[in-house]
């Protein structure tokens, strides 16, 4: 078999099932049969707007980051003993040759191809190949589903080390969609003493208890007195960041996690007179091994974020439900 099945979104809102030929492995690279793929608020994104920024879809563009499935053939230079191996896919390729890769810092390359950001195609497809380094092995304890799920959680402890959140500290997490859920569930197994969860929805509040929230409460609550140590900011929405840095105590530890608006005003005194930290976080690097972990040893949840599940043929339509509120996480099964 030489062909296989791939879900092209062609313009905005049109995703098209097209027959196209089944990618051959490179040398250190493994072809991966994807059995499951998470959906994005960045694939609902290019979906509806054909746009993020700067990338711009110009071209037909398979759309997919959040993936998992099984090793089915293996390039030059890899072991045989991988093929039927079920893997989690770090999403990217990386030009190992530039200062950031060389610094460790390879999620900062700037020639970076990541799955799903134009030109580069993505996981909605029945196979994708990737660097064998990047095609993680699942224990048999963690299912495909939240083998996919292991990209969005890189985010998150992604953020959690740049934080450097540890035991004990009083943490805010504004924002209680997918990541802010895995937020608060990192947060608790890093030994977070306090998590507050702030959100819009009154039902989202009630779902992050469940998550491990220590109180829950609605995004306009003044919590200037809170003294957090730690903001993971996960909505990308203006006030929501303006009120978090304003919930630090001294010294306090702001990641900016949520993709909003380009520019937003901060309470500059009060991060000029608390000596507060602020930074971003894009994507992650070396944090596949502790997702993992996580995962295996039961400290974070990602099967129960899964609210859908749909074919390949409805990838279309389980876009359109990722972008309702109501939904968590869509999961795309290709095979």
């Amino acid at each position: 078999m030489s062909r296989m099945r791939a879900a092209v979104l062609r313009t905005p809102g049109d995703i098209v099932l097209e027959e196209r030929r089944i990618p051959v492995p490179g040398p250190g690279d493994v072809l991966v049969r994807v059995t499951a793929v998470g959906i994005c608020g960045s694939d609902v994104h290019y979906y509806r707007q054909g746009r993020i920024g700067p990338f711009v879809v110009e071209d037909p563009l398979i759309l997919g980051h959040e993936s998992a499935g099984v090793i089915a053939a293996t390039g030059d230079g890899v072991d045989f003993s991988r093929l039927g191996e079920r893997v989690s896919v770090e999403p990217q390729r990386i030009d190992w040759s530039s200062p950031e890769a060389r610094a460790g810092r390879y999620n900062l390359d700037p020639r970076v191809q990541f799955f799903a950001t134009p030109p580069v195609d993505g996981a909605f497809a029945e196979y994708v190949t990737i660097p064998s380094m990047f095609a993680h092995r699942l224990p048999d304890e963690i299912s495909a589903e939240a083998g996919a799920l292991l990209e969005p959680l890189s985010v998150a402890v992604a953020a959690t080390r740049k934080a450097r959140l540890g035991i004990g500290d009083r943490v805010l997490v504004t924002g209680a969609g997918p990541i802010g859920l895995i937020l608060t569930q990192v947060a608790r197994a890093l030994g977070a003493s306090e998590v507050v969860v702030t959100d819009v929805s009154e039902d989202r509040l009630r779902l992050a208890e469940t998550f491990g929230a220590t109180r829950a409460v609605v995004a306009d609550t003044d919590l200037s007195e809170m003294r957090a140590d730690v903001l993971l900011e996960a909505s990308g929405a203006p006030p929501a960041i303006h009120a978090g840095l304003r919930a630090l105590g001294p010294a306090g530890r702001a990641v900016l996690i949520g993709m909003g608006a380009d520019d937003v005003m901060i309470p500059l005194t009060t991060v000029q007179n608390r000596e507060l930290e602020v930074t971003g976080v894009f994507r992650y690097a070396n944090t596949w091994p502790t997702a993992i972990e996580l995962v295996r040893s039961g400290r974070v949840d990602l099967d129960r974020l899964v609210t859908g599940r749909f074919s390949l043929e409805q990838t279309a339509e389980a876009l359109t439900a990722a972008a309702d509120p109501r939904t968590l996480k869509a999961i795309v099964h290709p095979s």
